[in-house]
């Protein structure tokens, strides 16, 4: 809470207006990688092709798809001029599909988008920027995802949420120096700091969080713009919701075992906080779920239970309130999202025993898959009720 309160004050209150007419805007190289995404793509597509942004080419990487994605960014690429496609008749994942795109494109600086993904007009203008006020160290800058789907209670709840993790906790890591992940589903970089780091990590569940450890553990900077503005969809199952999160959950884990070392390296110190946070997150998970089974076989009475609970959980439960009340309030200057307050309510409710089972859950997943290694494969997530809602 105070970081985000600090961020605004001291970064979002002073960041002067946009003006797109006085500036000599570079090529960007746009990257749209797919896997089953035949729903999605054409909108996605049409929404990039629209986009004001003077100097652009689309890139569409077909990862494998076994629905009709192929066909679709064929003819995609057939009626926009600026679109091509590309390809990859083998599922190797997100990663091996961006690293494709990266080779073909022409420009210097890339932003990458999920398959279902619409951008505010100013969007491209607000992440390109950063690339120029902040200096040749700038390595990234992550966007601010909002959700599209608001039909039921899981996709408020998520509107909610993201307003927490992708804006509070986002604008205080960046006061730190340190981030913990960009923004998969809109992010730009740097060209020469991508080639620098060795590019993506094929064999990791999670690009995003991978390539931004990378980055920062070669002192390349990693920004957060909140005015680039992206808007997506989510799962509205419980099936979808925890495929997503274990994904999420897996890929955090993968890295803090693959960057051990930073904690002995006195240079990295700026990223100890952040990595620790990650395994406080796990101890916490473990914790709850043993205390939680003590107390069911210790209680002699439901009431007794529920007591504990009751008194246990007040404050906790307060503060995470009050928490998601200032993130909304924060992120509703640039998308109106207070009047869902309402929904926080059942966030720490329902989210925290789904998020704790997650970690414990992912736990297996990510150790098996270091031991393993290979591509890091992917399936298309659930993409929730289709609908125009923004």
């Amino acid at each position: 809470m105070a970081g985000s309160i600090l961020f605004l004050r001291t970064k979002e209150s002073k960041s002067d207006s946009l003006n797109i007419e006085d500036f000599d805007w570079p090529m960007v190289s746009i990257l749209v990688p797919c896997h089953n995404e035949e729903e999605t793509i054409e909108e996605t597509v049409r929404n990039l092709s629209g986009l004001s942004y003077p100097k652009k080419e689309i890139i569409l990487i077909n990862d494998g798809s076994t629905d009709g994605t192929s066909e679709t960014i064929k003819r995609l690429s057939e009626r926009y001029g600026n679109v091509r496609a590309i390809q990859l008749h083998e599922n190797r994942g997100k990663a091996n599909a961006l690293q494709v795109g990266l080779f073909a494109s022409r420009a210097e600086y890339l932003i990458c988008v999920d398959s279902d993904a619409m951008l505010a007009d100013t969007a491209p203008y607000y992440l390109i920027r950063q690339f120029f006020e902040q200096g040749e160290r700038v390595g990234a800058v992550t966007g601010n995802p909002t959700i599209r789907n608001r039909n039921n209670l899981l996709s408020r709840m998520q509107l909610v949420e993201y307003a927490s993790i992708i804006g509070a906790i986002k604008r205080t890591q960046r006061l730190l120096g340190k981030v913990m992940t960009v923004s998969g589903v809109v992010v730009a970089y740097r060209k020469k700091a991508l080639v620098d780091v060795g590019l993506w990590d094929r064999d990791m569940i999670t690009e995003d969080i991978a390539v931004s450890w990378k980055l920062q553990k070669r002192f390349w900077d990693v920004r957060y713009e909140p005015n680039a503005i992206c808007w997506m969809l989510v799962p509205e199952t419980l099936s979808g919701i925890w495929k997503q999160r274990v994904r999420w959950a897996q890929g955090g884990q993968e890295v803090i075992l693959r960057h051990w070392r930073v904690l002995f390296n006195w240079k990295q110190r700026r990223i100890w906080l952040i990595y620790l946070e990650q395994w406080i997150s796990i101890l916490w998970a473990f914790s709850w779920l043993f205390v939680t089974l003590l107390l069911l076989f210790t209680a002699t009475r439901l009431q007794e239970m529920l007591l504990w609970f009751t008194f246990s959980s007040f404050a906790l439960v307060f503060i995470c309130l009050v928490q998601l009340f200032i993130a909304l309030l924060i992120d509703s200057r640039y998308n109106p999202k207070l009047k869902y307050y309402f929904w926080a309510a059942w966030y720490p409710a329902v989210y925290w025993m789904i998020n704790t089972a997650v970690v414990i859950a992912a736990i297996p997943r990510a150790i098996s898959s270091r031991l393993k290694g290979g591509y890091a494969i992917w399936n298309s997530p659930d993409r929730g009720i289709k609908n125009k809602t923004s």
